[in-house]
Order: C-alpha cells, then structure tokens, then sequence
C-alpha cells in the first residue's frame, strides 16, 4: 500500500555505526507517523547484531564497506527512490514525528535542514552543552555570512529533507565520506542555489555513547575540519569527484 505525502513518495534513509539499540525503535517509529513509505537502512561495518535488529523491520538493508559518515550516507542516498529524502540518525537523539515538520515545509522548499541549537527544543539528558551548542551554530553563521545565505544556527545537523530534484542536482558532486559530509551537503546546496531553509527540531538523549561527539577533542578537532572545508568551499578549493 503507497503511503505517500500529497502524491510524493518519502524515503528516511540512514547510516549505522553504533546504534544497534535503538536502531529497530526508530525504524518502526518512522513507519508508524504514517508518512513514510520506505526506510534505506545502510551497516557501515556496524557493531554485531545490528543486522539482525534491521531485519526485524519492514526497512531495506544495505552495507557500504568503506568506513565513514559520509560514505554510508551517500550509500543510503544512493538506494531511496522517494521524491522527498529525509536524513536522520537511528541513536534516539532525533524524533520521527519531526517528519512531518519536514515534510509540511517541503511544499514551499526543495531542501529543509534541521537545527539542534534552538534551547525550547533540546531535551532534557541531550548532549547539546555550550561548546557543541556554539560551535555548530558558530560554524553556521560563518557559511551565512560567507555565502549570504538564509538564516543558519547549526552546521551539523543531520536531519534534514530533500526532494529528488535537489539530490539529482548534487549526487555526483560529493567529495567526502567523512563526518563532515553534512557541511558538504550545506556547501552544496548553495553551491547549486537550491532553495533551502533550516527550522528546529527536537533533539533528545542519545542511546549509548557516541564515537565523536561524546569526547571533546574530537568535537573540537571536527569543528576545525568544518570550518576548514567551508573555507575551501568559498575560497573554490573544492572539485568534484570524478565519477
């Protein structure tokens, strides 16, 4: 049975590191808003047992043996075939209900990206502290200003919607696999002048630890890469990759 949102198929697609936990809880939770009509589920070499938690659940299973963020999205990416794409993470930190937020302000733009950093939606046990709350918006002012795009508060975020129009604009211009893909994906929206627009999202506690966020030297040790890929970015450093 096609669910659909006002004609258009949506696909939640996602990467999975070490999410093995809440990696069926969120599947099921997408299904169950009504507005979803496949989940892209990608094993990036992910700790044991997640497959079967997948397999448990009506979403399609694929794998990506190259390690990184930003390789099993494009993987993910690569399998949906919904007219509107919607990006998340599977650890319990974002809410499915949200896709309907999403969903409602993609009548009006082709990419909607959401932010962690607005306090009324940061929940309680969520790891959002200053550095991380700052140093993502921070980031983000510095691609608004540089670029003299829409209002931007947080250059990290994952969830986000495109419609298939704005991913078959970009595909084959991703130049990272690493955790910094979703600057890519900012950098690239603007790159190709995709009408974009960033609104809040709930963002709840993380099941487990996380391999990045959850030690400070790592985060701070991305936020300099961000930075510095936004500055090659503006500067024309950057090239696609050859396909």
């Amino acid at each position: 049975m096609k669910i659909m949102w006002k004609g258009k198929k949506v696909s939640v697609v996602f990467s999975t590191y070490r999410e093995r936990k809440s990696i069926r809880k969120f599947i099921d939770d997408c299904f169950a808003t009504g507005f979803v009509d496949e989940v892209i589920a990608v094993n990036n070499n992910a700790e044991k047992g997640t497959d079967e938690e997948i397999k448990k659940t009506k979403a399609k299973l694929c794998h990506e043996p190259k390690q990184g963020f930003g390789a099993g999205y494009q993987t993910a990416l690569k399998h949906s075939t919904g007219d509107m794409i919607i990006m998340s993470e599977p650890d319990g930190t974002f809410e499915a209900n949200d896709i309907l937020k999403l969903l409602t302000y993609s009548d009006d733009f082709d990419v909607v990206q959401g932010t962690r950093t607005t306090q009324a939606t940061i929940m309680k046990g969520a790891n959002m502290g200053l550095f991380l709350k700052w140093g993502n918006w921070f980031v983000a002012k510095l691609i608004e200003i540089l670029f003299g795009t829409t209002h931007l508060c947080d250059a990290g975020c994952t969830y986000r919607l495109m419609s298939r129009k704005a991913y078959e604009k970009i595909k084959n211009q991703f130049t990272i696999t690493s955790l910094e893909f979703n600057v890519e994906l900012t950098m690239l929206y603007i790159k190709n002048k995709i009408k974009t627009i960033e609104i809040p999202v709930h963002y709840l506690k993380r099941v487990g630890q996380s391999s990045v966020t959850g030690s400070f030297f790592k985060s701070f040790y991305l936020g300099l890469v961000m930075i510095g890929l936004v500055l090659k970015y503006r500067f024309g450093l950057v090239h696609p990759k050859k396909q």
